[in-house]
């Protein structure tokens, strides 16, 4: 019988008050790509760690190639052929892909006081050859795309002639076709017997690239399926521990409801072209289109973050100029970013700290002082109302899963009293057992009559969960919909057309 690749056996591992992994197992052959899901705290990423060498195992055995490992060390990984691609791509923009690529592993010339930036190239063209790979060595990293930045890092592990590669969200910054393009470079490493671990939210994706998928739940090894066997409603439902809901659709449009924003010509000299459309209280009004047709700028505009050139804005029937952040927020406008780590939240400072950021002049006395106590009690109450999993309001939000750090933006803007919520891709990087929460969460929220904008590149989410649509292609409104009469195909009809959509009324 040939060995496996890799094998995992009963790895267990915990910490200070958590048990992170249970007797975990896993197998990995040669030119395969197994695919490792779960919820966020499933214990993919402490698993990861192990096999990188950051954690040591508690317990359990890891063989490579059949024989028994203790990965103590980063360097021991990588003397075993296992590299590890992490979500966040960790290239120095000012220098070049090669040096990059072989930094501190660089050869010397004049008496060792020189790099030998010739050989590094030479050394760099090849390993691309090798791979497939149409990139000049010479090229800074800090102008590259993401995606070739995705595949730089890629040619990085292979560099350290790995053949086990680990990738952690590859695609979760790339377009279609680019994820389309590093498919076709894992399609390649294939062939030359690399194994792949290959973890993923987008389900979808391990039809297209997997052989088989590993299940994790609670830090619990579930099931191990083969990928052409696998209906990927029951990896969800392993994943959470229940069936999740069906691909249900809101009720009728609310037409009746009043106008709690109406957008009219708004226009920007870049992008923007004579975007108008209106929001009902209780409305989710989708906002749909493909990447770079204007969506997250119209958002930015109504929220004051971007200065359009022309257009009005109405709030629950009243003109108003909204020129900055604080204008909208003054007005209950709450906009959710789609990069909720950057814009969203002080990662750094605490859940109660961060709801409470944007409500603090709520929270001051008549001398400016802030009542700590009232400050607490709020944050509390919309820990407890959204579900929020943390173990307190002192935890630090850095410590949250995705899902849970999106209910602390959500909370901040409801600490605000905002009416008007524009959520930017509500679910990007989020396991699909919190996508249900935040699913429900903004259901609830319109039927308790907030009003929503929702900006999403998942079709079947804005169908899932829009009253109408609004479809916009290369900045301008190509169609506003019913749900009822919209389906993907037609959404993509309309996201593809430059023009004005024949007949649609705004």
């Amino acid at each position: 019988m040939t060995d496996h690749l890799l094998e995992i056996d009963g790895v267990s591992k915990g910490f200070p008050g958590v048990q992170a992994l249970s007797g975990v197992h896993l197998q990995l052959d040669a030119g395969e790509v197994h695919a490792l899901v779960g919820e966020n705290g499933a214990g993919k990423s402490t698993l990861m760690k192990i096999l990188a060498g950051i954690y040591q195992e508690d317990s359990g055995t890891i063989r490579v190639n059949g024989r028994p490992v203790h990965i103590d060390s980063p360097r021991t990984a990588q003397n075993l052929g296992i590299s590890i691609i992490h979500q966040e791509l960790s290239l120095m923009p000012d220098l070049t892909i090669a040096e990059n690529i072989y930094i501190g592993r660089e050869r010397r010339r004049g008496l060792g006081f020189f790099m030998d930036d010739r050989d590094l190239n030479r050394r760099a063209g090849a390993l691309f050859d090798q791979l497939g790979i149409s990139l000049d060595p010479r090229t800074k990293a800090g102008d590259l795309l993401v995606a070739q930045q995705q595949v730089v890092e890629i040619a990085k592990a292979m560099s350290f002639d790995a053949r086990i590669l680990i990738m952690d969200e590859p695609t979760a910054a790339l377009t279609d076709s680019e994820t389309e393009t590093l498919f076709g470079l894992i399609r390649d490493l294939r062939q030359h017997h690399t194994g792949i671990i290959y973890i993923s939210h987008r389900l979808e994706e391990l039809t297209a690239i997997s052989d088989r998928i590993t299940v994790l739940r609670d830090g619990s090894y579930i099931d191990t399926l083969a990928t052409p066997d696998t209906d990927l409603r029951h990896v969800i439902a392993l994943m959470v521990g229940r069936e999740i809901k069906g691909e249900t659709r809101p009720a009728v449009p609310r037409e009746t409801r009043p106008t709690a924003l109406e957008v009219t010509g708004l226009s920007t000299k870049s992008l923007l072209k004579d975007v108008s459309f209106d929001l009902r209280e209780g409305e989710i009004l989708g906002f749909a289109g493909l990447m770079g047709a204007g969506r997250t700028e119209v958002a930015r505009a109504i929220c004051g973050a971007d200065r359009p050139d022309h257009g009005d804005i109405t709030v629950h029937g009243q003109p108003v100029k909204i020129k900055s952040p604080s204008d909208a927020a003054r007005l209950g406008i709450g906009y959710l970013s789609e990069d909720r780590k950057r814009f969203g939240l002080m990662l750094d400072q605490d859940v109660g700290f961060n709801i409470s950021i944007s409500s603090i002049p709520s929270y001051t006395n008549a001398v400016g002082l802030v009542r700590d106590n009232q400050v607490r009690q709020t944050a509390r109450h919309h820990v407890e109302s959204l579900k929020v999993k943390t173990p307190s309001i002192a935890q630090q939000t850095t410590n949250l899963s995705g899902g849970n750090q999106q209910k602390v933006v959500i909370a901040k803007w409801l600490a605000r009293d905002c009416d008007i919520l524009i959520f930017d891709e509500p679910t990007r990087g989020i396991d699909v057992g919190a996508k249900e929460e935040i699913y429900d969460l903004l259901t609830t929220l319109a039927d308790q009559g907030k009003s929503i904008i929702m900006i999403s590149s998942e079709l079947p989410e804005i169908l899932r969960l829009s009253h109408r649509i609004v479809v916009m292609c290369e900045g301008r409104v190509t169609g506003v919909l019913d749900n009822a009469d919209a389906d993907q195909e037609i959404l993509m009809d309309y996201a593809t057309r430059a023009g004005a959509h024949g007949g649609m009324t705004v």
